[in-house]
C-alpha cells in the first residue's frame, strides 16, 4: 500500500505534542525536549495546520487540550510507543542474522514457554528472541510479530493456525488448605472457598456438573484476570482453584500445591501456534513450529 507522505507527520512533532499535552505547557515541553519554546509552539502550529483542527486552547498561563486534542493524544502515544519498540527490537537483533518475535499469553509465556526457550536457542544458535504478552488476537499488519500462541478456536484473520494441544484443568490448592477441609467427594467443594479466572467464569460450574455436584454455588469467591494470580493465591491458601496441569508443574513437584481430586476436565478450547500468511515460509518460524510441537503433551 502506497503511503501519502503528506499525511505522515515528523516523529519529533508528535513528541512535542505529547510532551506539551502532558505538561500543559509549551515552556516545560521545550525544557524536556531541549528546544526553545518558540520551536515547540511552531511544531504544534504546523501539526494543527496539517490536521486542520485546533489541538490546544490557551487558558491563562497554560495550554489545555481541546476536544480534538484529547481524542488525538492516545493515538499519538500508541504510535510513539510502537516506534520506540520497533527501534529497540532492531537494535537488539542488530548483531544477529536471525531474530524471532513471539506474542504469547502472559501466564503461558512466563510459566511454560520461557523456561523451555533455552532448548530452542540451543537448536538455533545465534537467534535473538523477542517475547511479548498478548491476551487476545491482534492484527499482524499492525504489530510486527512472526508468530503467536493462541488459546481459543483456530480462527485468526490472515493467518494460519496449527494445533498444539488441548487444555486439561484440575482442582488444586495448598496442602494446608486441603488438610483443613474434610473433603470426601468432589461435591464437598461446593461449600469451600473457590478461586476464579475472571475471563472463564463458568469453569467451576462445568466441573461440578461433570462430577455430580451443583452449579448453584459455583460462582462465588475471589476473581482474578490472570492464571498467574490465581496460582499464587491458591499457593497462599486462600481457596481452591481449577488450574491447567502444565502451568503448575513446579508447584506440584515442590509440594506448594496439591491436586484435590484427580478429576481432570478438558476445556472447550485449545492452544494453537498462529503464523501470519506472509511469514509462513520463514525458516525460523518453521523451526519454532517444529520445536514447540515436540514440547507440548501429546
Amino acid at each position: 500500500m502506497k503511503l501519502s507522505r503528506r499525511l505522515i507527520p515528523d516523529v519529533t512533532t508528535l513528541q512535542a505534542f505529547e510532551c506539551a499535552a502532558r505538561h500543559g505547557s509549551f515552556t516545560q515541553a521545550a525544557h524536556e525536549l531541549n528546544l526553545t519554546q518558540s520551536a515547540v509552539s511552531r511544531q504544534i502550529k504546523d501539526l494543527e495546520e496539517q490536521l486542520g483542527v485546533l489541538l490546544f486552547e490557551r487558558v491563562r498561563q497554560r495550554v489545555v487540550l481541546s476536544d480534538d486534542g484529547r481524542r488525538f493524544l492516545p493515538e499519538v502515544r500508541k504510535l510513539l510507543h510502537q516506534t520506540e519498540e520497533t527501534m529497540l527490537r532492531a537494535m537488539a537483533s542488530a548483531s544477529s542474522e536471525h531474530s524471532l518475535s513471539i506474542a504469547t499469553l502472559p501466564t503461558f509465556g512466563s510459566r511454560w514457554l520461557t523456561p523451555r526457550i533455552p532448548g530452542f536457542l540451543a537448536e538455533n544458535p545465534g537467534t535473538i528472541i523477542n517475547i511479548a504478552s498478548r491476551s487476545a488476537p491482534f492484527d499482524f499488519d499492525e504489530e510486527n510479530f512472526d508468530l503467536a500462541i493462541h488459546y481459543g478456536q483456530p480462527v485468526w484473520a490472515r493467518a494460519a493456525c496449527t494445533y498444539l494441544c488441548s487444555e486439561v484443568i484440575l482442582p488444586a490448592a495448598s496442602p494446608e488448605l486441603v488438610k483443613s477441609w474434610n473433603l470426601a467427594e468432589p461435591k464437598d467443594l461446593e461449600r469451600a472457598p473457590l478461586l476464579h479466572l475472571a475471563t472463564r467464569p463458568k469453569l467451576w460450574a462445568q466441573w461440578f456438573e461433570l462430577n455430580g455436584g451443583s452449579a448453584d454455588t459455583a460462582y462465588r469467591g475471589h476473581r482474578f484476570d490472570q492464571f498467574s494470580m490465581v496460582i499464587e493465591t491458591a499457593v497462599a491458601g486462600l481457596g481452591f482453584a481449577l488450574l491447567p496441569h502444565y502451568l503448575i508443574e513446579q508447584e506440584l513437584a515442590s509440594g506448594r500445591l496439591a491436586v484435590v481430586f484427580d478429576r481432570p476436565m478438558e476445556t472447550e478450547n485449545s492452544y494453537y501456534l498462529v503464523v501470519p500468511e506472509g511469514k509462513l515460509e520463514n525458516p525460523l518460524s518453521q523451526a519454532f513450529r517444529s520445536w514447540i510441537s515436540k514440547q507440548v503433551p501429546a
